[in-house]
């Protein structure tokens, strides 16, 4: 069975446009730019957005600061463009088609695997909206509560639905949706690749604990038939007849 179709909806407006002075992309220009942020995204997880300058960017990359300038206005425009790649991966996760005919709950659940699926992907630029929230200008700020806000309407719709069908215990759903969602949230402060769990088992692991906040209610499993008690066999009987006891009589004859 093929999976279920997504949307082919437009994607969310990205809240900068990070082309410094080039004019037109081209396919060279685009794999410079991958080198310029896969060279940024390094820095910024091993300093931080404070500590990492574009001089340090640029000594990575063994180039000019021209070359960074050609592609990106300022540091900040990198750091914007490395986190939104996941803000717009994470939050359009339950963009499903129209004509998908699953049931809330599962359309849900779904929703949550791939949330934490991306974030992991992602990583580590994923996890920088959560380590660095101070790093990002009020346009992007906008930009990344809009695709936020549409996400929860689309998820706490899922959860009152899901609810009402009997699927789903909780009481007040937006903290549920929230508190869920909070899992792949503080991946930050712990996960590491590499670690015990590879990311498809950790994927599967987080998804089975936000599943439980939502109060998933899996079928019980059917009760397994009873055995029908046998009867006891009755013991077996000897087949020779019973010995006759002796009368006191004929005791007393065979005594004379």
């Amino acid at each position: 069975m093929s999976a279920p179709s997504r949307k082919t909806a437009r994607k969310p407006a990205a809240p900068v446009a990070p082309r410094g002075r080039q004019r037109l992309p081209t396919a060279g220009s685009d794999e410079k730019r991958e080198r310029i942020l896969k060279a940024a995204e390094a820095l910024f997880d091993r300093y931080g957005y404070a500590n990492t300058t574009i001089e340090q960017i640029v000594q990575a990359l063994g180039v000019t600061k021209p070359f960074v300038y050609y592609y990106f206005r300022n540091k900040q425009e990198i750091f914007e463009t490395l986190c939104w790649a996941p803000t717009e991966a994470c939050f359009t996760v339950l963009d499903f088609a129209a004509d998908d005919p699953r049931p809330a709950h599962e359309k849900a659940v779904d929703g949550l695997q791939r949330l934490i699926a991306a974030t992991i992907a992602h990583y580590p630029a994923g996890f920088f909206p959560y380590r660095e929230p101070q790093a990002f200008s009020p346009a992007y700020l906008k930009a990344s509560r809009n695709v936020a806000q549409q996400f929860y309407k689309q998820f706490c719709a899922l959860l009152d639905e899901g609810r009402a069908s009997g699927h789903f215990d909780f009481r007040d759903t937006r903290i549920t949706a929230q508190a869920a969602c909070s899992l792949p949230g503080f991946l930050y402060n712990w996960y590491q690749p590499g670690g015990k769990l590879g990311p498809a088992e950790m994927v599967v692991e987080l998804t089975d604990l936000a599943s439980r906040v939502l109060g998933l209610r899996n079928p019980a499993p059917a009760p397994a038939p009873r055995k029908r008690a046998s009867r006891t066999a009755p013991p077996p009987q000897d087949p020779s007849p019973p010995r006759r006891r002796k009368s006191a009589s004929s005791i007393n004859n065979n005594a004379s």
